[in-house]
This record gives C-alpha cells, structure tokens and sequence, in this order.
C-alpha cells in the first residue's frame, strides 16, 4: 500500500470519494501543510495554524495508479481558486498535494502540466505541491462523515454531488457494489 495526501476544499469531500474508488483501503479526514503540531478543528478553521483540511489515503498501486488518483482529485474541485472551494473560504480549504516522495512530486507536477495544456479550466491552476512534513488525523466525529450523516444539509448541498460527479464520470474507478 502506498499513501496520497490530498487537500481540495472540506474533507469530507475528499473523503467520501476516495472511500469509494477501487484500490483504495482507507481515507483519513486530517489536518496538514502547517505549523502548528496537533491542531484541532476550530484552530485550523481560525486560519491561524497553516494547515488545510486534507484526507490521507491507503491505496494498492497495483489497482489504482497514482496518477489516476490526482485525475480525481482534480475532477472533484476547483484547482483554480486559491484559499476557496465554493462558499467554503479559508486557506483551510486551498488546494494542495503534500508528496510522500520524489516520485509522487514528478508525477504531481507533471499531471498539472498536463491538465494545463488541456485547457479545462479558464483560470490556471493554483494547487499547491509540497513535501508533506506530518500528518494529523482529525478528530474522530470528522472520520466517516458523509456516510454518517447523509442527510444533513452541507453533505446533500455539497458532498453528495462531488460523490455523484465522480460515480459518473470514473465509472472505472468505482468499488463493486457490495454482493456484486
């Protein structure tokens, strides 16, 4: 198994669909990209500790590629907006790509040089890719949330339809339906 630390707006987002795509084992809601060690959820949505919401993922490089998983994250929010996903604001929510290595920075910064050259988005792509320092799990009420609380307001305004945005356009990538 390997790791991809991913930040892209809430990480309940993130969350939700890495939950979902095949080869991946484990998505973790957390808290990194700053300076602050062990930072809470209040502190980090005060903007005063550095860090973005991210989700840490497991994944099996045998099922799923890494590159596949950026192709992703990119699909499922806006790279293109610094600081900001939606109505969500803060650099709390800032797109970036904390590598676990080398390679995963060469492959990062490549597919952002392709997804450039294609054109897909008006303004260019702001994500952020650094070397990931520490990782901090968040607490534990943040773990599993869109399927804890499907029908609260922000997961059926904003996560269900990241969700849905990525079960239609990655088909491929989905988990087998259980008992399938």
């Amino acid at each position: 198994m390997e790791k991809a630390t991913l930040g892209g707006g809430c990480f309940w987002c993130l969350e939700a669909v890495f939950l979902g795509m095949k080869g991946v084992s484990a998505a973790t809601s957390g808290y990194a990209g700053g300076y602050v060690a062990n930072p809470s959820y209040e502190e980090v949505c005060g903007k005063r500790t550095g860090h973005a919401e991210v989700v840490q993922i497991a994944y099996d490089p045998a099922v799923i590629s890494f590159r596949d998983v950026l192709r992703v994250f990119f699909a499922i929010h806006d790279p293109t907006t610094k600081d900001r996903q939606g109505a969500d604001i803060g650099p709390q929510y800032r797109s970036i790509i904390l590598t676990h290595d080398t390679t995963q920075e060469a492959a990062a910064r490549e597919v952002i040089t392709e997804l450039t050259a294609a054109q897909l988005w008006r303004n260019p792509i702001v994500t952020e890719v650094v070397p990931l320092t520490e990782f901090w799990p968040a607490e534990p009420e943040h773990h599993n949330y869109f399927a804890r609380n499907p029908w609260s307001g922000y997961c059926q305004a904003v996560v269900a339809p990241k969700v849905a945005k990525f079960r239609k356009n990655f088909s491929d990538f989905l988990k087998p339906a259980h008992g399938a």
